[in-house]
């Protein structure tokens, strides 16, 4: 589909839609109205706001000090909650032009691999991408597809729990990825990459000033690579035009296009020596079938308001509309015959199995968001007054785990294939049935008001409350099993920020977070593989789950203001935690668990030539307080009472430093850790921790044009990156790749 399909005159409206329609008029008259009312003469106002602008845009620097990840544009000093930010120049100097790439490097974040979907991210051991916990410009993003960052101008974690902000979900934390703006200069950059693995990748950054007040952004994309089998093929294009920029009212149109097709490597077998998992398979070996395929696309459309009032508040509006699409058919790889218990049992020809893996997904997206912001002077009292209200509907289709028979090596054993032979070439003809989709219709309405009071010149009182009516539908295929949800909950947020001076910042914070029996587009069942309507009922009727976090921190600007380190303790708690009843087959808030540690930031430059990313989590306390999960014979199964939840390492997080030699020559290394964990709800088996080196050597002949080595993971080191019970996807293999990078 063209990105221009994006629009929704092209697709026809639902009835949850049309209900949208007076909630927008409503919102977008807020907006504009106050424009409409607006005398000529007073129609103009001074580009009050570039500045800001340019000092938010992180192309050039690893520091940024303002974010727009809890509502509005905010100095990070202000935000009572730990907040780390990956700047485009961050992500540039190490190649990462995969979103996981960035997660990877954050601290706290740790991936289950999906049986037959998306990755589940965890956050402090909390899911993060099941609940919906990543988003755009502040607005959802769905999970279906491969994110890349070729738009990407930062991306923004915002730890702990952030309910009152962004509704259900963010109990571990929300993750934001800013979108590239148009500016008002005449500035272009285009870089060519060539690496390992028919690396090839062509992306450009072009930015036009259009008129006084007005510019086109356009940024695209051209990826190609064959990974010794495992190819993806990306595309992608995002023009985005803003008028009237700095002005009483800005006005701004985008859109938004990516399909990506790909071939995946979807996991390694392992074996387990003394509950220890062992890594068993080169990790750049493919062993699927030719056939195999994960194809993913998004594209939307958002439209954007910003009307500026003369008393200094701001009021931004934004209507979103977009589809986004997935279709996995996979070969989940497995040892045939005999399992082999250690590595020397592995040779050439050891036989592989090849079972096919399948799903297909399709999720439309309408959101209406509008956020006011203001200053003001009560009671003798500086107010800093965040308020919004948001609006989405999401229509989602979905096929669950299924297989194509085809493509099994039980039912077609010439599919088998050995250890010494990847990427055999062989394939499997797709006689998958067409699709019969389990459909899931989601709605929210959110609205949340929030004051930071100055108490005294020195300390703020942060308060704020949001209310969400959430509501959701569940049909399966069949019409068998059919249920809905609706929920009301109220989420606070409490705080206090000490700032006896300009270049530190004291804080305490409470919030609460709550998860949704709807969260995953499904109502899901007790028994893997299918649902009775005894276990959807009770998912369906079962109430939140609910969580709180309490964080106490400070953050220093360092070094003549130019870094900024951050360090916080925080307790996250869910306390009503959904078991399944081990008598009957219904739902319990009978669970409850917790992590407990310490966060760890610091950005920016040391001194003029050294710069610096820093970014670690900490949890030496983290366990399954109370669940209703009995013990399995032996000692395995799932997690139980007293045990440490499953992808909760105790360390984890990255450094990356670079440093200019000379005024053409810069340096740079880094290194990403994970201390052991084990997989979710998996007992006794434990993969070990592992630290991965990279390394970047840049030259740059003249103002314009730099040529830049990057070489990752540079030992080659071997671990399991992300999890499931019996099997992991490998890390990436060692990889080189050149860039060459021009301005004009």
């Amino acid at each position: 589909m063209a990105a221009a399909d994006c629009s929704t005159a092209s697709l026809p409206a639902s009835p949850a839609e049309k209900a949208l329609l007076p909630l927008g008029a409503l919102m977008l008259a807020a907006s504009v109205g106050s424009w409409a009312q607006v005398p000529a003469s007073e129609a103009t106002m001074g580009t009050v706001t570039v500045r800001e602008t340019a000092e938010v845009q992180s192309k050039d620097s690893l520091l940024v000090k303002k974010t727009t990840i809890g509502k509005g544009t905010q100095d990070i000093k202000d935000i009572p909650q730990s907040v780390t930010v990956f700047t485009e120049r961050l992500m540039a100097d190490r190649n990462q032009d995969d979103f996981r790439e960035v997660l990877r490097t954050t601290a706290g974040v740790t991936f289950q691999a999906g049986e037959t979907g998306e990755e589940d991210v965890r956050l402090r051991g909390f899911s993060l991408a099941q609940a919906g916990d990543i988003y755009i410009d502040g607005m959802k993003d769905a999970p279906l597809y491969e994110r890349d960052t070729f738009n990407n101008d930062r991306i923004e974690v915002l730890k702990g729990s952030a309910s009152m902000l962004f509704g259900k979900g963010s109990t571990g934390g929300v993750v934001n990825q800013v979108n590239k703006a148009p500016l008002l200069i005449d500035q272009h950059e285009l870089s060519y990459t060539l690496g390992t693995g028919k690396f090839n990748r062509l992306q450009g950054d072009f930015n036009f000033k259009t008129g006084e007040n007005a510019a086109l952004r356009v940024n695209a994309m051209i990826h190609d690579s064959d990974n010794y089998g495992a190819k993806q093929d990306k595309r992608g294009i995002a023009p985005s035009f803003s008028w009237g920029i700095g002005t009483r009212d800005e006005f701004s149109v985008g859109l938004y296009y990516l399909d990506i097709k790909g071939r995946p490597n979807y996991n390694h077998p392992w074996i387990v020596s003394n509950g220890k998992i062992i890594p068993t398979l080169p990790a750049k070996n493919y062993y699927g079938l030719a056939s195999d395929h994960l194809n993913t696309s998004a594209q939307y459309l958002t439209l954007g308001h910003i009307h500026r009032f003369d008393n200094g508040g701001e009021l931004q509006t934004r209507l979103r509309h977009g589809k986004y699409e997935r279709d996995l058919l996979a070969s989940a790889i497995g040892f045939a015959g005999t399992r082999p218990t250690a590595l020397e049992q592995i040779t050439g020809s050891t036989p592989l199995s090849r079972t096919s893996k399948g799903r297909i997904g399709e999720s439309t997206l309408t959101q209406i968001q509008s956020d006011y912001s203001n200053t003001f002077d009560w009671g003798g009292r500086k107010h800093q007054i965040l308020a919004g209200l948001d609006y989405y509907h999401d229509d989602a289709q979905r096929i669950p785990q299924y297989s194509n028979a085809a493509g099994n090596s039980s039912t077609n054993p010439s599919l088998l294939t050995t250890v010494g032979s990847p990427n055999d070439g062989a394939s499997a003809p797709d006689r998958r049935a067409a699709p019969a989709f389990n459909t899931f219709k989601a709605q929210n309405i959110g609205l949340y008001l929030q004051d930071t009071m100055d108490l005294t010149s020195t300390v703020k009182l942060v308060g704020g409350l949001r209310y969400d009516q959430f509501k959701a539908d569940y049909r399966n295929a069949t019409g068998a099993l059919s249920d809905s949800t609706s929920d009301g909950l109220w989420s606070p947020r409490v705080g206090a920020i000490f700032q006896p001076d300009e270049l530190s910042s004291y804080y305490v914070s409470f919030g609460t977070s709550y998860n949704t029996s709807g969260d995953t587009y499904q109502f899901g069942g007790i028994t893997a593989g299918s649902a009775t309507q005894a276990s959807t009922e009770s998912l369906a009727n079962t109430p939140p789950e609910k969580s709180r976090n309490l964080e106490i921190g400070g953050k220093w600007e360092l070094f003549e203001r130019r870094a900024l380190f951050g360090a916080a303790v925080f307790y996250s708690e869910k306390y009503n935690e959904r078991n399944t009843d081990p008598d009957a087959p219904v739902y319990l808030l009978s669970g409850k668990r917790h992590a407990a540690g310490m966060e760890f930031n610091l950005a920016g430059h040391i001194t003029p030539q050294w710069d610096i990313f820093f970014n670690h989590t900490w949890i030496p306390d983290a366990k399954i307080d109370r669940s209703a999960v009995r013990p399995a014979a032996g000692g395995g199964g799932a997690q139980v009472q007293g045990d440490r939840p499953g992808l909760t390492p105790k360390h984890s997080g990255s450094v990356w430093t670079t440093y200019a030699l000379t005024s053409k020559l810069r340096l740079g290394a880094g290194v990403t850790y994970r201390d052991k964990q084990n997989p979710d709800l998996s007992r006794n088996t434990t993969a070990s921790g592992f630290a991965t080196i990279d390394a970047m050597a840049e030259y740059t002949f003249d103002e314009k044009t730099s040529l830049k080595l990057n070489v990752t993971n540079v030992s080659d080191k071997l671990y399991a990156d992300t999890l499931y019970r019996g099997f992991y996807a490998p890390g990436a293999a060692r990889a080189v790749q050149l860039s060459v990078k021009t301005r004009f």
